[in-house]
């Protein structure tokens, strides 16, 4: 049997915290190790290691889940993943600038979120419906589509199925090509990009080149 995905909520309603470990510790899929009420005190846990996908709302004392995706991001090998009742198109980007993984609703079916969450620690991505219409909706302030000049007809296909929240592997046999292929062709386009990591890869491509 595979061992349990390691889950660290962060919210700092004890209510919200408590009944997401309820849902969550029930699939034995999944392994809650550490409930924590701000942003710093998420970092904190996660920097001791053991923690794979951080589950972080976005308004938090102290220290706020953007703030604390970006240091999760930048200096543990944990995931960030914003779970909020905000859908705000501001926090969605700063979410996915700052190296979070993805953006869910709290309304969000357990189900469902469990899933995501699954997605995300097999190296996914998570966007709701309703998320990346917040995020297609500020197309009509940029230029169009992106710019095809410098990305070969592979990677641009890669970049569309990466917006569409498939992981290197689904990818793969979507394109029936190995999964390493995959990685080289995202390092490619990050190289070209400047971009950090896939999942900004992701807005980059549906907002027609831009990540702001």
């Amino acid at each position: 049997m595979n061992l349990p995905i390691k889950i660290l909520i962060a919210d700092d309603d004890a209510l919200v915290r408590e009944g997401l470990k309820i849902i969550i510790d029930m699939d034995e899929r999944f392994q809650v190790v550490a409930c924590v009420e701000n942003g710093k005190e998420a970092v904190e846990t996660c920097l001791k290691g053991g923690v794979d996908v951080a589950l972080l709302d976005v308004r938090m004392p102290i220290m706020t889940g953007l703030e604390a995706a970006k240091q999760i991001s930048d200096l543990t090998e944990a995931k960030p993943l914003i779970l909020t009742t905000f859908d705000d198109e501001d926090f969605i980007l700063k979410a996915i600038r700052n190296g979070a993984k993805g953006y869910l609703l709290k309304n969000t079916p357990p189900d469902q979120m469990k899933d995501s969450i699954k997605l995300v620690y097999n190296g996914g991505i998570v966007m709701e419906d309703l998320v990346l219409s917040k995020i297609k909706n500020g197309l009509s302030n940029l230029t169009g589509s992106i710019d095809k000049a410098g990305f070969t007809d592979r990677e641009l296909e890669i970049m569309d199925l990466i917006a569409r929240g498939m992981s290197n592997n689904e990818i793969a046999r979507d394109l029936f090509i190995a999964e390493g292929t995959v990685k080289n062709y995202i390092s490619s386009i990050l190289n070209k990009t400047g971009l950090d990591h896939r999942t900004q890869i992701a807005i980059y491509y549906l907002k027609g080149g831009r990540l702001s």
